[in-house]
């Protein structure tokens, strides 16, 4: 099964492939986690990224192309993978097809993850961590009586910096006008798969399954 998941921030996209790797068994590829391994293990394309990036620059398609297909071509993605963080744009979206073409591992589907932006807004502006425990709590959306047991035991509810409004707006912003295209172009191939991504993990989990089978 080889996915791309789309989707804007806070939709849920990594907490969903996190349970799909460990049903089915194949990896979940995220961008940067590939990127940092490439130029930790010193490949070729990681060796090239790494100059980029020690210039303060963004690291282009055909390197992350490269990185991309290194990774495909290692053992545990030789029945699959979960391509989470590109493509982002349709560019990317074209340079990745052909790839694949050439690899022999043409795509199944792209997971559209969708949840209505106001939903999203308070999802992220909500976020926040117990300081004492580590736990992830959200100020619209946890029970009231777990925010309340943080401060009694003495424990602070701590925002991230990027968590306020006006940075997740930007962040909503760059995915409606890079991102969203894609899901046009996944339409036209007859790859795209909608699924409701407002509920419990486990009720977006049970959808999710339901589409892919």
């Amino acid at each position: 099964m080889r996915i791309v998941l789309l989707g804007a921030p806070g939709s849920g996209k990594g907490t969903q492939a996190k349970k799909l790797m460990a049903e089915r068994g194949i990896p979940q590829i995220s961008t940067g986690d590939m990127l940092r391994e490439a130029v930790a293990e010193g490949t070729r394309f990681g060796q090239k990224a790494q100059a980029i990036m020690e210039q303060g620059k963004l690291v282009p398609d055909d390197i992350m192309l490269g990185i991309i297909s290194e990774r495909l071509t290692q053992p545990d993605a030789a029945d699959g993978f979960i391509l989470d963080g590109f493509p982002r744009t349709t560019q990317q979206a074209l340079d990745l097809e052909e790839l694949l073409d050439q690899l022999g591992t043409p795509l199944d589907a792209a997971l559209l993850m969708q949840v209505d932006f106001d939903i999203l807004m308070k999802r992220l502006t909500g976020r926040r961590t117990c300081s004492k425990t580590g736990k992830l709590l959200n100020v619209y959306f946890s029970p009231q009586a777990e925010l309340d047991a943080v401060v009694a035991a003495g424990g602070e509810l701590q925002q991230r910096e990027d968590d306020n409004e006006e940075t997740i707006a930007n962040r909503l912003d760059v995915y409606r006008e890079q991102t969203e295209p894609l899901i046009d172009f996944y339409q036209k191939r007859a790859k795209l798969k909608k699924i409701d991504a407002q509920g419990t993990i486990d009720e977006v989990y049970a959808r999710l399954t339901a589409a892919l089978d």
